[in-house]
């Protein structure tokens, strides 16, 4: 025994030895500092180390991660409360061939590592403005810089050993920023301001590694990278990253088809069992020994059981049995407590009420938080708000309205919790910018024509010379006027609208268009001795006309927030009061463009808009009319796309014809007693709208 003993102190030593040749290097400082509004992290090492030490960093909780290989704690603690800038504490452990330092966080910033002699510098930057993050399931790493240009070096996929599919991701720096969401039946993965190489912008069909995955896209998207990761039937995914390297796994679900509605639910090992009037607390021992889990069992856990069961897996079997026996489970790491329902109830009501007094007792503090881009009493309300209380029953929050400072004092716990909601709600509000375009275009024609015919009939008259006899002896043709001493002066230029109103026999000329009198072609007929005349006369004009108007409308706002931009006349009217008098009122006749855009999670932008383009129309016998186009709707639309959200089209067609009866109706020589009449006019109005998120940086011109 004696022996034994020896030889065991011994392998211990050597063990130990061992241990201590292997890690020679030892962390021997930890000291944090502020340097401009960041926080710098410094620790020594005994040995200087080649490269900074593999980190990686979570989000929820936020925390940064070093792993120092073959190193030691010197440090003599294992944890420390710091609460300088975004750190807030430090825990340091240590396992067999490397020392892990946490570093935890107030909320999620970028960081960089550094090595200067024994020195491993941590720099924490100024915390970035998270923008509203989409719905669904969403995983978010480090903030990206956003004076850091980041990019992706490779893509690659790969099968994992158990069937999933690994999608692998190089990254130009440990610090960019990832986004995951679940969209629909597809995971999207957003690279915050990366740049991908054009090599990289494709489709990966993967169909053929036989994982959950079909297709994977990588496409650039403005300053982002989008992947759509488009999977097949039921799963599940895990991301993660180490260093630049950023994995994302899809795994499969298994499921049990005669059990529809808990598909995916159990993911344990399959077993078999069979027992007959067995003790309860037998079975509970067999599925410990199968999972190498340790579960505890309550004394009152008693009876007997008989059961059959094949291929199960292990945790819908320990469902069953207990569902079976009124019994109920905690788990907590790899430790199981099996009590009955009512025991487990009633230790965690005390276990509640212990800790609503310990939270009654407990000694409360203040906190100040300088809100940026909320208005504090908002804050105050929202904290304070008696239908749905954030803060405890001793909890109070005072707002300082000169520098927008809200004074926040409760428990430690409290004010936990208040600080991550006003990290969530206390960012920028992105904008958008609204361009409308109101598009009027029409075009007419217009046709007229007409006719005049005459006869004179001189043989009558005397005087004159022999070939063109005057009427009466002693008259004369002056200017082309007949004048006689006595007589009605009769006109008898032989042109346009030249007809001795005594001598027309139809008169049907064409009306003029635009201000502009017809044209006119005169024809006369008469026989050799100039004794008989026939005029003829005909009228035409035609009119053309093409116009465009063009209303450009646009303004900017902020997300899910109305905005109004208008310009015209306002017109007054007379208005009778209840009293019999009358008075002045005005009615706008304007241009008008009125929107509320809200970002969907998917980056694209529904509005509801109102657009009106009213102008003073025609004078009429009550006042001036206001000619009016508007349309109200609600559309969906994507970031930069434009859509006709209306138009309206009209077209007028009119042919009017005045005719002698009989006459007018003869073949040809119909049209000598015809006045006819041709207009045709098309209106058409298109509204297009072009909604655009504004970037942080963008500058409008």
């Amino acid at each position: 025994m004696k022996t034994n003993t020896l030889l065991y102190a011994f392998a211990l030593w050597l063990a130990a030895f061992g241990l201590a040749a292997a890690q020679s290097n030892s962390i021997e400082s930890f000291e944090v500092t502020q340097v401009g509004g960041k926080t710098v992290v410094r620790i020594t090492t005994k040995e200087p180390l080649r490269s900074v030490p593999p980190n990686f960093a979570v989000a929820n909780p936020a925390r940064i991660a070093f792993d120092f290989p073959n190193t030691v704690n010197a440090l003599g603690r294992s944890a420390q409360e710091i609460g300088q800038g975004e750190l807030r504490s430090m825990n340091v452990v240590q396992g067999t061939d490397r020392t892990r330092l946490v570093l935890n966080l107030r909320r999620s910033v970028p960081h960089e590592a550094s090595i200067d002699g024994r020195n491993v510098l941590i720099t924490l930057a100024e915390p970035q403005q998270a923008q509203p993050v989409p719905g669904g399931q969403v995983a978010s790493f480090a903030e990206g810089r956003a004076d850091t240009k980041h990019a992706i070096r490779d893509l690659d996929f790969r099968r994992g050993r158990a069937g999933e599919g690994r999608v692998i991701v190089d990254l130009s720096d440990s610090s960019t920023g990832i986004d995951i969401r679940q969209q629909g039946q597809n995971l999207v993965v957003e690279f915050l301001k990366t740049a991908l190489p054009e090599n990289l912008r494709r489709r990966l069909d993967v169909i053929d590694f036989g994982t959950p995955v079909n297709t994977v896209s990588t496409f650039q998207q403005g300053e982002n990278v989008r992947m759509v990761v488009e999977p097949k039937g039921q799963w599940e995914h895990n991301a993660y990253q180490s260093d630049t390297q950023f994995v994302l796994e899809v795994k499969a679900v298994s499921a049990d088809p005669s059990r529809g509605p808990q598909r995916g639910r159990y993911t344990g090992e399959k077993l078999s069992l069979n027992f007959q009037n067995v003790e309860v607390r037998a079975v509970l021992n067999v599925i410990a020994d199968f999972t190498d889990l340790n579960i505890i069992i309550s004394d009152t856990v008693a009876g007997n059981i008989t059961l059959r069961l094949k291929d199960v897996p292990w945790d819908q079997a320990l469902e069953i049995i207990l569902q079976t026996r009124g019994l109920d489970s905690r788990r907590s790491g790899n430790v199981i407590w099996i009590a009955p329902r009512d025991e487990l109830a009633t230790r965690e009501k005390l276990a509640l009420e212990a800790q609503q007094q310990i939270s009654d007792l407990e000694q409360t503090r203040t906190e100040t938080f300088q809100m940026n881009y909320q208005k504090a009493v908002d804050v105050q309300k929202l904290l304070s708000d008696p239908t749905q209380r954030i803060l405890s029953k001793r909890g109070s929050a005072v707002v300082d309205t000169r520098t927008n400072t809200l004074f926040v004092q409760d428990t430690p716990s409290r004010l936990d919790e208040v600080r991550r909601l006003l990290a969530k709600i206390d960012v920028a509000v992105r904008q958008v910018m609204i361009e409308a375009r109101i598009v009027e275009a029409n075009e007419t024609f217009s046709r007229n024509l007409g006719v005049k015919l005459g006869y004179l009939d001189n043989k009558g008259i005397q005087g004159g010379s022999p070939g063109f006899p005057l009427p009466g002896g002693n008259k004369a043709l002056v200017s082309g006027n007949y004048l006689g001493s006595g007589e009605q002066t009769r006109q008898a230029i032989l042109t346009g609208g030249s007809f001795i109103p005594d001598t027309q026999i139809l008169s049907m000329p064409a009306s003029g268009l635009n201000g502009f009198p017809a044209g006119n072609v005169s024809l006369s007929i008469f026989s050799q001795t100039m004794q008989r005349f026939l005029y003829l006369e005909l009228s035409a004009l035609e009119a053309d006309g093409k116009g465009k108007i063009i209303a450009s409308p646009r303004v900017l706002t902020a997300d899910q927030v109305e905005a109004v931009i208008e310009q015209g006349t306002e017109i007054p009217y007379q208005q009778a009061t209840s009293s019999g008098a009358t008075s002045v009122s005005f009615r706008k006749a304007n241009l008008a463009l009125k929107v509320k855009p809200q970002i969907t999670p998917d980056g694209n932008i529904t509005m509801t808009l109102d657009v009106n383009k009213d102008q003073p129309g025609a004078q009429t016998a009550a006042g001036l009319a206001i000619s009016t186009k508007h349309v109200k709707t609600e559309v969906l639309v994507e970031n930069g796309g434009t859509v006709v959200i209306g138009g309206i089209y009209e077209q007028n067609d009119r042919t009017d014809i005045t005719k002698v009866p009989f006459f007018g109706d003869l073949p040809i020589i119909g049209w000598l007693f015809k006045n006819s009449s041709v207009s045709t006019g098309k209106n058409e109005l298109l509204i297009f709208i072009t909604p655009r998120i504004v970037n942080e940086r963008l500058t409008i011109r």
